[in-house]
């Protein structure tokens, strides 16, 4: 069948998991008891949307053809399988049996995950979800993409997602010291991605060499210069993962500007320094007078104070409580000597204080853009078109928090899947408080990777192993759902 909407009207992902045993249940956490025939049965609760949360965000039937006559609702009872597999009849369940002749032989299924850090990437997650959801779908027809918002990986999901090609140049990494680093030409030719973990992310320093206080964002300068050199006329700059606090001083160095203290001498790199700046001097290098700037930011941090880059993002970076003053202090002097310098105020502006005061560098030496990270790359994988012609996204990140459902990627995903009308589920490594707010969001279902407890070291370590797995069961759950 052609029809999307008719193809996806029986994928209902009321059910969320369903293990592989076969004689496990899943009962819905307001149903208290089983049903007295099945006294064997093992009992789990699923896990679906909260039903007011699900009635808040218009989760159920807005998926579905609004002309069906809608069958009656469920009892509080059981959702179970017999040992053999199949259901047992629909009256002893309360469910009404649906007409399946319209279920897809092979679901259309967009898999569009971002990284599980520090175990695998993005090209990773998709692939495994790929391979879990064919093991109960084989024929299934998977468009696999690869997302980022900003951070580390963004490079490579863009020019993935869009067919462009990846280059690689000579930088300084935070310390100073000469690496390779990736950026890429998306497929339309005239649009560059360059990524400031390449060159100055936290990921290039060993946890002794963390030091905001001499790394600086030099390379990502380095980078932004290649990218303009080859007649890029629209470059995408992502900011996540930095290892720096410099205000972008460093990366305002390679594009040819200099920061003199009162005696006329060049400054060192790093973040301290800039509590001798003096004053100014240079301009932009003509390279990058053509090109316009879009900055992939997900934070609103202010550039100073206790929610600005220093207090904020610096002890991550390796910064005590006095560290973290003394940066505050040096980016003030910073703000002071740039704004007066370019004309114009950046020190508040949301998202300056984002990398350790690039948003604020990129502003005031570049003219840049920010823009959600989440929302330029979802605009250049052509999202909504890809959702558009699915029966089923499934995203996924490491672990789904309270600040997945605000401005982050699975979110951003998941509510371009609910304007596709299409159902979307999650993959996740684990959870924290507030998870249950993508629910809220539009999210339809969630499966965890970890099928057992086990520590964390033994799941990073099997994780591809893992999302397979928790695909196949996502996947095996629809199946019930579909033939209810």
């Amino acid at each position: 069948m052609d029809d999307p909407r008719a193809r996806r009207q029986l994928l209902d992902t009321g059910i969320a998991r369903l293990p592989p045993a076969r004689e496990d249940v899943h009962l819905d956490p307001a149903c208290g008891k089983i049903p007295r025939e099945l006294p064997d049965i093992h009992v789990h609760p699923a896990r679906i949307a909260p039903a007011e949360l699900r009635e808040r965000a218009g989760v159920d039937g807005d998926h579905r053809d609004p002309h069906a006559v809608a069958p009656p609702p469920p009892s509080r009872t059981a959702l179970v399988t017999r040992a053999d597999g199949t259901l047992p009849n629909s009256k002893s369940v309360g469910h009404s049996r649906r007409d399946n002749a319209r279920v897809p032989a092979a679901p259309r299924v967009l898999v569009a995950p971002q990284a599980f850090k520090g175990s695998l990437d993005a090209v990773d997650v998709a692939a495994a979800i790929a391979r879990g959801l064919r093991r109960v779908w084989p024929d299934a027809i998977i468009d696999e993409l690869p997302l980022a918002d900003g951070g580390e990986g963004t490079v490579r999901a863009l020019v993935r997602a869009t067919g462009g090609a990846l280059h690689v140049a000579r930088v300084h990494d935070p310390l100073g010291r000469e690496i390779d680093a990736e950026w890429g030409t998306l497929g339309d030719g005239t649009t560059a991605v360059v990524e400031m973990a390449a060159a100055s992310g936290l990921p290039l320093l060993r946890d002794d060499e963390r030091d905001p206080l001499l790394t600086s964002t030099r390379g990502t300068g380095e980078l932004i210069l290649e990218a303009a050199a080859s007649g890029a006329h629209r470059i995408v700059i992502g900011i996540g993962g930095s290892a720096t606090n410099d205000g972008g001083a460093g990366m305002a160095r390679a594009l040819g500007y200099r920061f003199l203290d009162k005696e006329g001498r060049d400054l060192p790199e790093g973040g301290a320094a800039l509590a001798r700046l003096h004053h100014l001097e240079g301009q932009t290098d003509p390279r990058l007078v053509r090109s316009a700037f879009e900055v992939a930011c997900d934070v609103r941090n202010p550039l100073l104070g206790d929610l600005g880059a220093s207090a904020v993002y610096g002890p991550q970076k390796g910064a005590t409580p006095a560290t973290v003053r003394e940066l505050d202090g040096a980016l003030a002097r910073f703000a002071d000597v740039v704004e007066a310098f370019v004309g114009r105020a950046v020190r508040d502006v949301p998202g300056a204080g984002a990398a350790g005061g690039l948003g604020a560098g990129l502003l005031a030496f570049l003219d840049a853009r920010l823009r959600s990270g989440a929302d330029i790359v979802l605009e250049a994988a052509r999202f909504a078109d890809r959702a558009s012609k699915v029966d089923l996204v499934v995203t996924g990140e490491g672990r789904v928090d309270a600040q997945s459902a605000y401005g982050k990627l699975t979110q951003a995903v998941t509510e371009a899947a609910r304007r596709a009308k299409v159902p979307v589920a999650a993959i996740a490594g684990g959870t924290a408080p507030g998870y249950e707010a993508l629910f809220a969001a539009g999210l339809d279902a969630l499966e965890l990777i970890t099928d057992r407890p086990m520590p964390l070291a033994e799941a990073m370590a099997q994780a591809a192993t893992l999302v397979e797995g928790a695909a196949e069961r996502l996947a095996r759950s629809i199946e019930v759902g579909r033939r209810l």
